[in-house]
C-alpha cells in the first residue's frame, strides 16, 4: 500500500483469546495488515462491550462521543474495532443524513481488509465524514485520514503522518507464496491508486514516495494532499468537529 506496511500473518484463535473451551476447534486465517515497522507510543483501545458485560468508564466516554457524532479510532485497525466503526457510521447516517460525521484518528495502522471496510463505509454513507489527525496517523491510519470528505480533512498542529511501502512475511509452499505475493501486489496497486485519487498526486509519485518510510508534518501533509487544513481549534473544523 502507498501508506502502510503489509504483514501477512497466520493467526490462530484459542481459548485464551476468545473464551472457547479446550475442546474447541482451532481456527486459522490469513490476514493482511498494515502497521509501522518501528514501535510507537501506546494507544488507547476503544472497547465495544459484548452482550452480558457491563460498560466501564471508557465505554461511557465513547458512547457519549457517539451521541455528538464523534467516532474515535485510537488503536490499530482490526476486525473488531472496524466492525464497530462501520456500524457507528451506518447508525449516525441513518439518524441524520444531513449532519457531518467526525472521525478522529490516532492510529499506527492495521488490517487492510478491516481498514477497507471502514473506507468503503465512509464512501457509502450520505453524510460527509470529517477526518481529523491527532497524534500519529500512519499506514492505514493515513489512508483513512486521506479518505475523508474533500475539504473536510484536518490535522492538528503536532500530528504526524506516515506513508510507506508494503512489506510482509509469507510461508507455505512455493505456489502458496506466489499466490500471496500476487495478492499483496494487487493490494499495493489498489491502495496507491486510491491515495492518488484522494491526494491529486500521480500513482507513480505515490509509489516512489512510499518506497521508504516517509513522515509528514501537518504542513507537509497539507501540501501533499493528505489533508485540507491544519487547525488548532475545533472552531476551525466543519460543524465544530462535533464539539460545538
Amino acid at each position: 500500500m502507498g501508506g502502510g506496511t503489509f504483514l501477512v500473518n497466520v493467526v490462530g484463535t484459542n481459548d485464551e483469546t476468545n473464551g472457547l473451551d479446550d475442546q474447541s476447534e482451532q481456527v486459522k486465517e490469513i490476514t493482511v495488515s498494515t502497521r509501522p515497522e518501528t514501535s510507537g507510543p501506546h494507544f488507547i483501545q476503544a472497547h465495544t462491550p459484548t452482550p452480558g458485560t457491563s460498560m466501564g468508564l471508557d465505554d461511557n466516554v465513547y458512547s457519549r462521543l457517539l451521541r455528538e457524532r464523534i467516532i474515535f479510532l485510537g488503536s490499530e485497525v482490526r476486525d473488531e474495532n472496524a466492525n464497530a466503526i462501520c456500524a457507528q457510521l451506518l447508525l449516525l447516517a441513518a439518524e441524520d443524513p444531513g449532519r457531518d460525521i467526525n472521525l478522529y484518528i490516532n492510529s499506527p495502522g492495521g488490517s487492510v481488509s478491516a481498514g477497507m471496510a471502514i473506507y468503503d463505509t465512509m464512501q457509502y454513507v450520505k453524510p460527509d465524514v470529517v477526518t481529523v489527525a491527532m497524534g500519529f496517523a500512519a499506514s492505514m491510519g493515513q489512508f483513512l485520514l486521506t479518505a475523508g470528505a474533500p475539504g473536510k480533512r484536518y490535522a492538528l498542529p503536532h500530528a504526524r503522518i506516515l506513508m510507506h511501502q508494503p512489506s510482509g512475511g509469507m510461508g507455505g509452499s512455493a505456489s502458496d507464496i506466489r499466490i500471496q505475493a500476487e495478492a499483496m501486489l494487487r493490494t499495493k496497486k489498489e491502495m496507491a491508486e486510491l491515495i492518488a485519487h484522494h491526494t491529486g498526486q500521480s500513482v507513480e509519485r505515490i509509489e516512489a514516495d512510499s518506497d521508504r518510510d516517509r513522515y509528514f508534518t501537518p504542513q507537509e501533509a497539507l501540501e501533499y494532499g493528505f489533508v485540507d487544513h491544519v487547525v488548532e481549534s475545533a472552531s476551525q473544523v466543519s460543524q465544530g468537529g462535533g464539539t460545538a
